[in-house]
């Protein structure tokens, strides 16, 4: 490792790596994470992608999420804003990175600002990264501390013409908190009311939405975790078990595979519950005779995975439970093999609209009337279908992408029709995470029981 001597007159402390020592460096220890180590080559290769897109004398400025906080002196866990995540691999607080391709010199065309570690840090929070670590998990070879930010802006600025600033845009966010990354660009419109100011978000949702092979592997490795969990449980219901506790099953399971945990809120809904969309409470005890939706899904590495579902409590579905069973999983096979390259995401979703009118047909919740005299606009299958089949999955659980073009090989969806029928308190959803190729789907949960006979086996072995 070569570190440059820093010169008494400069207010910065430059970083940089000899080519030669550059392959030496051995895997730094994340101190901070519990999963592995992701290879920086994930991260080179997104800041290369993203950096072709920018305009000519342009630089883009990616902001960390802030530490929330709750009551007193708490704070919620710190949650990483996926875009910087995605640029850099860096996983901690108060971190800026600049992408500026045309800089002046070589040594800030990709700049990491950290906050600086230190004993006491160490002490009351643990270690920070260092300059050698964040270069081990970033591939930037250029770090400074935040106390230099301005001052190497200052510089950066005089040469650039457009700045990106980054911005949630996902069409289901509501955003009433002010980012990081809101505070500085009023800061800088303020500073430099002369540059032109421009959105990294379309690109964002551009390039997150296909999946490199290495983020394939982090989501896979998630719906793995996932696995372990759905068969932990599976053992472990039964009659007069209460919904949070197969939530703790999970979330033991999930956290001793190096998961942060769930990567969304999980909904443990038995009898009625089933029919609610977002039951989140989980305080009921679960009951023989009926069934129980689990939609949940391990995170790793801030991948998502997002799997539900539907299972008898006894261990055995009764007839009535297997036709809306089946019905639901005849959907779910057909709309996979719809997430083909070409696809349109819009005419997706009504070709699954008619599959599921006809499975509501058979199983006599709609009638010939109900279709002739139908809204256009809400479908008879609506009042037992209510919510959409597929979504991006990826950084978010509900990730970044566009909507209004066809779809990829690359890119990550899940797949989850499902049939609610609230004057039996019966709700069955099945959800699997399906990876769009060349050819056929691959269903990434393929070896997750989801036949009638794999779960029943598995809850009564």
């Amino acid at each position: 490792m070569k570190f440059i001597a820093t010169h008494k007159n400069l207010p910065f402390t430059l970083f940089a790596l000899s080519p030669l020592n550059l392959l030496n460096l051995g895997s730094c220890k994340n101190r901070i994470m519990k999963y592995h180590q992701i290879d920086s080559q994930l991260f080179i290769a997104s800041r290369k992608k993203f950096a072709a897109k920018m305009a000519a004398n342009s630089l883009a400025i990616f902001n960390s999420n802030d530490i929330m906080p709750t009551n007193a002196d708490g704070h919620m866990p710190f949650q990483q804003n996926n875009d910087l995540f995605y640029l850099s691999g860096v996983d901690q607080e108060e971190s800026i990175l600049v992408i500026f391709p045309n800089a002046t010199s070589d040594q800030h065309k990709e700049v990491l600002f950290l906050k600086e570690t230190s004993e006491l840090i160490a002490i009351w929070e643990g270690a920070k990264l260092d300059k050698k670590q964040a270069f081990e998990v970033s591939g930037i070879k250029t770090v400074y501390w935040l106390d230099q930010f301005e001052t190497i802006m200052k510089t950066l600025m005089s040469e650039a013409q457009n700045v990106y600033f980054n911005s949630n845009e996902h069409l289901r966010a509501h955003v009433i908190v002010e980012t990081r990354d809101v505070r500085m660009q009023n800061e800088f419109r303020k500073k430099y009311p002369l540059h032109t100011y421009l959105r990294s978000a379309p690109f964002m949702h551009q390039l997150r939405a296909i999946k490199h092979p290495i983020e394939i592997e982090l989501i896979q490795n998630a719906c793995d975790i996932t696995e372990k969990g759905l068969r932990r449980i599976l053992k472990f219901i039964k009659p007069g078990v209460m919904e949070y506790e197969i939530e703790a099953e999970l979330m033991h399971e999930f956290l001793r595979n190096r998961s942060r945990g769930f990567s969304y809120e999980p909904i443990v809904g038995s009898g009625a519950s089933a029919c609610v969309l977002h039951y989140i409470d989980n305080n009921k005890e679960c009951k023989d005779g009926d069934v129980i939706l689990m939609d949940f899904g391990a995170e790793y590495g801030n991948y998502a995975s997002d799997l539900t579902r539907s299972v008898p409590v006894n261990g055995r579905y009764t007839d009535r439970q297997k036709q809306v069973y089946n019905a639901v999983l005849s959907v779910m096979k057909a709309a996979t093999q719809m997430l083909r390259p070409g696809t349109y995401l819009n005419e997706y979703h009504k070709e699954v609209g008619k599959l599921m009118e006809a499975e509501l047909l058979q199983l006599g919740l709609i009638d010939s009337t109900d279709i002739k005299t139908q809204d256009p606009n809400w479908p008879a299958y609506k009042k037992y279908f209510m919510h959409g089949t597929s979504h991006y999955l990826g950084l978010d659980v509900h990730d970044v992408g566009l909507w209004n073009v066809p779809i990829e090989a690359g890119m990550v969806f899940t797949c989850e029709p499902g049939i609610y029928i609230q004057e039996e308190d019966l709700g069955i959803r099945i959800e699997n995470d399906i990876l769009v190729t060349d050819g056929a789907p691959d269903d990434l949960m393929k070896n997750i029981p989801i036949e009638i006979e794999e779960i029943e086996d598995a809850m009564n072995s």
